[in-house]
């Protein structure tokens, strides 16, 4: 069973790929699964569990759900729409269904908070159609497995997905194994190596094309980043944005060090604008969306011959690392904590950097090693549940990671003892192994601490 890595990366809502991006998702899914029976529905009800209903509120998972009960797709959502549906719903008690069948909406009835954490994932939603005489229509249970990705609970049974392909004449790379025996069967680079997968299912302009979208994206966020709207973030923390004042900064200093204050400023921008609530691109998370473009921008800074190839070639080379997290380990906070999202994000940049600069596939995937392994451990516990204290810092941290990383794999002479298939498993075992309490439920570590505000 194989399917396209480009969906790493996407454009989606901040400021959680499993906690708003995810639900909108499945929100949206619910509403082709209603098909012809959507004007028959008289009212919609949502049961959130586990770490979506824990720390739902704080990752507007909530607010996630209605925008896609309304059908609107996450490349469309601006702030305006975001509010107008928020107001619309909460106010005037008024949910249009696919954005022309109205209902009536009470978010203190329609809209369960449960304790419970499902076997399946700790990141789970069920959602209930009825019609006037309270009769159901129609009832699906959605899992937000990491990355914006879901799977209902037929495809978590199953173990599969139902986008994915079967056919006998593709290939599959399954591991960092397969990996390498292929680039080095035919001499290849992993950004060589990722484009020959990905012209399995679409030809090469489109891969391009894709993206391109998804660099200028990245650009868009960093520079509303650096001129937000607001000057404080939502939530309950009214954090102040540094990013501002921080690029201030960065125009009249003459310290040496400046270039690596500026991949702090690249990721905190982006960062911020994700805390925001506000379109980012999922990299593979957003909780993890600053790392992969800060590490991109640096090499705009450095790269002499930076263009439009080196930047598709890098996105390739990092799918395709994100896809070995994905398939053998996880990339949901919830369920592996931070060094799922920051980690892995980490070790994608870090192997696509070595690539961009002339590293080999071992060499790469060497980065890719070393940057995990230094994330090993990473919880998930946000205070007061939101994506920002430690968020932010966190993803300039992964960045900074990430590029140390690829110039040690680039310098080193010896072969390394320990293999990135293995870092990965140990990585998802770590996870298995942390306290539920640290793993994006707000109920420990730096999430317990009642800040003055």
């Amino acid at each position: 069973m194989i399917k396209s890595n480009l969906d790493i990366f996407k454009i989606g809502v901040g400021p959680s790929s499993s906690h708003t991006l995810g639900p909108m998702l499945a929100a949206r899914a619910f509403l082709s699964l209603l098909g012809a029976n959507l004007d028959k529905v008289v009212r919609i009800n949502c049961t959130l569990y586990g770490s979506l209903s824990l720390t739902g509120r704080g990752h507007l998972t909530d607010k996630a759900i209605l925008w896609g009960l309304w059908g609107v797709k996450p490349s469309e959502l601006t702030r305006q729409l975001q509010q107008s549906i928020v107001n619309k719903s909460f106010v005037e008690h008024k949910l249009k269904l696919q954005g022309s069948h109205e209902i009536h909406f009470d978010y203190r009835e329609d809209l369960i908070f449960s304790k419970e954490f499902l076997p399946e994932h700790q990141n789970a939603l069920k959602l209930e159609a009825f019609d006037g005489d309270g009769k159901l229509i129609a009832t699906e249970t959605y899992f937000s497995v990491g990355g914006g990705f879901i799977k209902t609970k037929a495809q978590m049974d199953a173990g599969g997905n139902d986008e994915e392909f079967d056919f006998a004449d593709r290939f599959s790379i399954d591991n960092t194994k397969v990996a390498l025996r292929l680039c080095q069967d035919d001499n290849l680079n992993l950004a060589q190596l990722s484009l020959r997968y990905e012209l399995q299912f679409h030809d090469e302009a489109y891969i391009n094309a894709y993206c391109a979208e998804i660099w200028q994206v990245m650009q868009e966020v960093y520079h509303n980043g650096i001129h937000p709207v607001n000057e404080y973030l939502p939530g309950s923390l009214h954090l102040k944005r540094r990013a501002p004042g921080l690029a201030a900064e960065l125009v009249a200093s003459n310290d040496p060090f400046a270039l690596l204050d500026k991949v702090s400023l690249y990721a905190i921008a982006i960062a911020e604008e994700n805390a925001s609530g506000a379109k980012v691109v999922t990299a593979p998370t957003n909780g993890a969306c600053a790392v992969v473009p800060a590490v991109i921008l640096y090499l705009k800074e450095i790269h002499p011959e930076f263009n439009a190839t080196v930047v598709r070639d890098f996105l390739l080379a990092a799918m395709l690392i994100g896809s070995f997290y994905k398939n053998n380990a996880t990339i949901s906070g919830a369920e592996g904590g931070c060094q799922a999202e920051i980690g892995s994000a980490s070790s994608m940049a870090a192997a696509a950097m070595t690539t961009i600069m002339g590293g080999d596939a071992f060499k790469a995937c060497a980065a890719a090693e070393i940057a995990m392994e230094h994330h090993l451990g990473l919880t998930c516990d946000p205070v007061d549940g939101l994506v920002q204290i430690p968020c932010i810092e966190r993803n300039a941290f992964g960045a900074v990671k990430a590029i140390t990383a690829a110039r040690i794999a680039l310098a080193r002479q010896s072969q390394p003892r320990v293999s990135l298939d293995e870092v990965i498993q140990t990585m998802y075992l770590t996870g298995k192994d942390i306290s539920f309490k640290y793993k994006e439920t707000a109920l420990g570590g730096l999430a317990e601490l009642k800040l003055d505000r």
